[in-house]
């Protein structure tokens, strides 16, 4: 593999992942603004125009701004590769970090100083969308010292999990032999099962507050529907989640019998009891169809053969030439690796999304239809209505637009799945 061939490659088909993405956007706008006057006729009578319209508003800003990070991140993707970005960065650290902190100590500080200024670069964009693209639509409920807070306590956890597992990675591609990615790929499955496990009671505390349901009547409607369901959970919270944005969610996590029920307090405000139920009866779906399992299945099938493949590039020195980079001749490369990977990998993934979302839209079409089995479908139904109106989300996406990206189907193709008749009692 030559190095011309990686720089043709990975600058053809960056070209190409961002003429796609700058065409599916300008059919979605275009789609989403032709509509705007008129609320669709399947909605007609259920949701205002005034609604229809703040919620093409918000598509829109959302697409305005997408389109300013796209070229962003591509800019500051090709300072890291072709313009020389990592690898300038590389040679400083070996020659001012190496002699203090050796082999290993100066690969971390690489991985540590690409994290950190990728972070900085971004934090300006992140602010915009938070208290500019948010606030003006009426979401973003966080103040500058929360969301503060929440980056230093973000890069706080990132360094006490991230750091140890980088290390081991590190360690085991220049211990382990050839067969290092499988050792790496073992160490990395731990690592995720370990998050998983830890999150609800560690992690998710530290950025939100969990209290346990105390409404009488909707904590027995909810036990209610999981006994009926035989899911068991280790408690049912609500999450503080109006003290940083209006939007609702509802959710579970964790692993095994330690699973825990999450209700955002801006679902239980917006939702009646019937309603509530219903959206956790989708969720539940999604557990009886075990898409949970099957994901985490597949991330980790995906990371095997990604390491695999990147254990044969970390060989070839085209790879690491032919975007922008000079590999050490004395010292080792492997977070150079690592990061490249990191780099280009997204570029030619880009490409399968609509598989990935097609998929997922599969299991959201599953899941409705448990929910209608065990509850009443108008309930869900209405609970969807109000989500999308609250979250301003677009009843008029553009149909490729959406098959391309979206994870959840189109409310109309959503709604018209469901039936017309209640669940039987």
């Amino acid at each position: 593999m030559t190095a011309s061939t990686v720089t043709l490659l990975f600058a053809s088909t960056l070209l190409a992942s961002l003429l796609l993405r700058l065409w599916l956007a300008t059919r979605q706008a275009r789609h989403v603004a032709q509509h705007r006057g008129a609320v669709p006729a399947a909605f007609d009578g259920i949701v205002t125009l005034a609604a229809h319209q703040r919620a093409a508003d918000y598509t829109l800003d959302k697409l305005r701004f997408g389109l300013v990070t796209l070229a962003f991140g591509a800019a500051v993707l090709l300072g890291w590769t072709l313009l020389g970005g990592l690898d300038a960065l590389n040679g400083w650290l070996l020659a001012h970090v190496r002699p203090w902190l050796g082999e290993l100590g100066t690969q971390l500080a690489l991985l540590g100083a690409f994290v950190a200024i990728g972070g900085l670069l971004e934090l300006p964009l992140d602010a915009w969308a938070t208290f500019r693209l948010e606030a003006r639509h009426g979401f973003n409920r966080t103040t500058p010292a929360v969301w503060l807070a929440d980056h230093a306590k973000g890069a706080a956890v990132g360094l006490l999990l991230g750091a140890p597992i980088a290390a081991l990675v590190l360690w085991l591609m220049g211990a382990a032999g050839g067969l290092w990615w499988l050792w790496a790929w073992g160490a990395w499955v731990g690592f995720n099962l370990l998050v998983l496990v830890l999150y609800p009671t560690v992690i998710a505390p530290l950025f939100n507050k969990f209290t346990p349901l105390e409404d009488g009547a909707l904590k027995a409607r909810v036990e209610a529907l999981m006994a009926r369901c035989g899911f068991a959970a280790k408690g049912l919270f609500v999450m503080d989640g109006s003290r940083r944005s209006a939007h609702a969610n509802a959710y579970f996590t964790g692993l095994g019998a330690a699973k825990r029920v999450v209700f955002f307090d801006t679902l239980l405000a917006k939702l009646t009891p019937a309603e509530v139920e219903a959206v956790l009866a989708h969720e539940l779906g999604h557990f009886r169809h075990r898409h949970v399992t099957k994901r985490i299945a597949m991330m980790f099938a995906l990371s095997l053969a990604g390491l695999a493949l990147l254990g044969w590039l970390s060989q070839q020195p085209g790879f690491y030439a032919g975007l922008g980079v000079t590999p050490s001749l004395d010292a080792p490369n492997d977070a150079l690796a690592l990061l490249l990977f990191g780099l280009a990998g997204p570029v030619f993934a880009f490409f399968v999304t609509p598989w990935f979302a097609g998929l997922s839209r599969r299991h959201e079409f599953e899941a409705d239809a448990y929910a209608c089995a065990q509850t009443d479908a108008g309930d869900l139904r209405a609970a969807l209505l109000k989500l999308y109106e609250d979250n301003a989300a677009t009843l008029t996406p553009d149909a490729l637009y959406a098959r391309f990206y979206y994870s959840h189907p189109p409310a109309a193709e959503r709604l018209a799945a469901m039936p017309a008749r209640p669940a039987a009692a």
